[in-house]
């Protein structure tokens, strides 16, 4: 029956009794009738000649070390769409999600990351779930359903306070029986242990499907390094069920991204080569990359557990290929069942600092 879930342009016209409701530094807990009364907020003095109603409180602040509690719904419902626009390094901004009172969180990602420019540097991205427009304009289309509870907390555990624009928009309906929780979840290896595959994921224990990768990547030798492969082992796979064939192949391109020999970047609804960040001659002395796959129209499938994992391979001489040691992060995306096993513990700071 339809509920205000997957809204889309083939059933747009139809009517539904879902509550639509939005949640921003104007209407900190999404009520109805609760947008733009504030009387005091970062927009106080610029409205001072106008009063309440006008832009009074458009953004919060989050000091140095501090957590912000972003959102506290209580559903049954659906986040449809959030946007941000923060201040400051993004890779120390941690977004979590919590569903349904759990303790531990189900999204837990660098701000940057998750919506793809885990370099902190801005590069447009257009796609179906994620889209980054200028300036740092972050949009998420990621549906992500709850049954009693959704929690938001933005953290920043950098060393200067920031300002954040945030909207959180969201719909009160009723969740069918067979609807699955969305998942996040950021790594980092810097560098990457010499013949060792870089995990994406691992530890999953559920039933489920995976639904995107972001990778953000730091060449650390002269040459190509995207010839490894990615892996899917799920449900008891000793070897991988699903094994691709190179690196660009998997985020939908070919041939080392190249064109005329050159890297030639390109964003698409559901796959990306989205970002080059080249060394400038001076002190910026590394290639970096960032690449994006979402499995939208091919989710892979698992019943009961799930690893992913990518392989780094460059040339070296005689023809052989050349296992790298270079500084990888990423984010995978998922929907399972609940409960979830418990994520690694997130990179302190200095761990998360790009160097």
């Amino acid at each position: 029956m339809f509920n205000g879930l997957h809204m889309g342009l083939g059933n747009l016209s139809r009517l539904s009794r879902a509550k639509s409701r939005s949640i921003s530094a104007e209407n900190f807990n999404g009520a109805k009738n609760g947008g733009g009364r504030a009387t005091t907020g970062l927009g106080k003095e610029a409205a001072r000649d106008l009063g309440q109603g006008w832009k009074v409180s458009p953004a919060v602040g989050i000091k140095a070390g501090e957590r912000f509690d972003l959102a506290d719904i209580e559903g049954p419902g659906a986040i449809q769409q959030m946007w941000f626009t923060p201040t400051g390094c993004w890779r120390y901004l941690i977004l979590r999600i919590f569903w349904d009172d759990e303790e531990s969180p189900s999204v837990e990602c660098p701000i940057g990351d998750f919506f793809g420019l885990g370099w902190g540097v801005y590069a447009h991205l257009n796609s179906l779930p994620v889209c980054v427009n200028p300036g740092s304009a972050f949009n998420s289309y990621w549906e992500m359903p709850f049954r009693k509870r959704c929690r938001m907390t933005v953290s920043n555990i950098g060393l200067e306070d920031v300002v954040l624009f945030y909207q959180v928009n969201y719909t009160l309906t009723e969740v069918p029986e067979d609807t699955a929780y969305f998942h996040a979840q950021f790594r980092r290896t810097n560098p990457l242990p010499y013949k060792e595959d870089y995990v994406i994921l691992d530890g999953v224990q559920g039933h489920g499907h995976y639904v995107g990768t972001y990778m953000a990547w730091q060449s650390n030798n002269n040459g190509w390094w995207g010839e490894g492969e990615i892996k899917f082992f799920m449900d008891g796979d000793r070897w991988p069920t699903i094994c691709g064939t190179g690196t660009e192949d998997y985020f939908c391109g070919s041939y080392c991204f190249l064109e005329d020999g050159k890297y030639r970047t390109y964003t698409t609804p559901y796959a990306g080569f989205h970002q080059h960040i080249k060394p400038d001659g001076e002190m910026r002395t590394q290639q970096r990359y960032g690449m994006y796959r979402w499995h939208i129209m091919d989710p892979v499938r698992f019943e009961t557990d799930l690893r992913v994992t990518m392989q780094a391979l460059g040339w070296r001489s005689e023809g052989r290929y050349l296992p790298l040691q270079d500084d990888i992060a990423s984010v995978a995306y998922w929907y399972q069942t609940e409960p979830h096993a418990l994520f690694p513990a997130l990179p302190a700071r200095d761990a998360l600092e790009i160097i």
